[in-house]
């Protein structure tokens, strides 16, 4: 038996069972890719939403995946009786990253999907009801209830824990509030993340929504004049505190979710509506309030990360609803 040329080995033509191996192999690695093209939470939420949409498919006896445009129109015609408009089209995103990851097709953009859309729209209106931005007058009330917050500690290492969720929530306020911060930003930030420099206070994120890849971005936060209100500070104390050093790992040690719960405690701790505010009320308040007080646009997104302005405007919108009011010309 005759050994093979080189040339032979390199252009011979591969088997039926090595090309199946190597295209399942290639297969595994592309879905682990998809999935890694998302952030975690990014992908929770998208399964969240896909199982509300397969229980109405199960409901109905109706295949889920793959489906077709015809059940994602009749599960959104449904959906708009209850939800909102932008909820329909997270669900919508969801249904076709899902179907992507499982490698299978579907069109979401068909004219029978998009026109329902259209018509729910004209019916419904797209605007949703956002919560409150936490605005300064606001932010003072609720540090100044984390302040006098009283407590009933049965011994001192219960003293000194309650002590330091007081520090840390204070901290966590204040540099949500004066950074723009989403929740997953603020509850990632580790102690390596965060460097105390002449002029205040730079805190690297090292990802978020609209950075997946994580490339990394720097958001720098001054010094207040007012030490009471000083995110600066008041996270220098939080983590330099004597109770415990905070060596390694997420400073704030709590989940997204914990965030929301801290705000609704302390605006109604302050006598506001807490039913008005969520964890995305610092974020919003900061953007707000930072045009109120004339910051540029690109300044402002340079802060919160947002890649496209239109969030941004709506900010700003409702930042001048009365400082540019055309009433403000009329005396009487």
């Amino acid at each position: 038996m005759s050994l093979k040329k080189p040339f032979e080995i390199i252009t011979q033509k591969p088997t039926i069972n090595n090309l199946t191996k190597d295209l399942q192999k290639l297969e595994e690695e592309t879905l682990n890719n998809l999935k890694m093209s998302k952030a975690h939470n990014t992908l929770r939420a998208y399964k969240a939403d896909f199982k509300h949409f397969s229980s109405f498919c199960i409901d109905n006896n109706v295949k889920y995946l793959p489906t077709d445009p015809r059940i994602v129109s009749l599960y959104l015609t449904k959906m708009a009786k209850t939800a909102k408009f932008s909820t329909l089209k997270r669900r919508l995103v969801s249904i076709g990253v899902v179907h992507k990851i499982k490698g299978q097709y579907l069109d979401t953009k068909h004219p029978m999907i998009m026109e329902n859309l259209h018509g729910i729209k004209r019916t419904l209106g797209s605007r949703q009801k956002a919560k409150k931005p936490i605005l300064i007058n606001d932010l003072k009330l609720i540090i100044k209830a984390i302040s006098e917050e009283k407590f009933i500690a049965k011994d001192k290492n219960q003293e000194r824990n309650k002590l330091r969720e007081k520090l840390r929530n204070k901290a966590l306020i204040l540099i949500g509030f004066s950074g723009g911060f989403r929740r997953s930003e603020l509850v990632n930030i580790h102690k390596d993340d965060v460097e105390f420099v002449p002029e205040g206070v730079k805190i690297l994120i090292r990802r978020s929504k609209t950075d997946q890849t994580g490339e990394g971005n720097v958001k720098a936060i001054p010094y207040f004049e007012n030490r009471e209100f000083c995110p600066v500070l008041a996270l220098n104390e939080y983590i330099n505190q004597k109770f415990e050093n905070i060596n390694d790992g997420k400073i704030f040690k709590i989940s997204d979710k914990s965030v929301a719960l801290i705000i609704k405690k302390y605006t109604n701790l302050a006598g506001l509506d807490s039913s008005k505010y969520s964890g995305h009320s610092l974020r919003s308040g900061f953007a707000t309030t930072a045009a109120e007080f004339g910051a540029e646009e690109r300044n402002i997104m340079a802060m919160t990360g947002h890649k496209t302005s239109q969030m941004v405007r709506r900010y700003i919108q409702e930042a001048n609803l009365f400082k540019n009011n055309a009433l403000n010309k009329i005396k009487i």
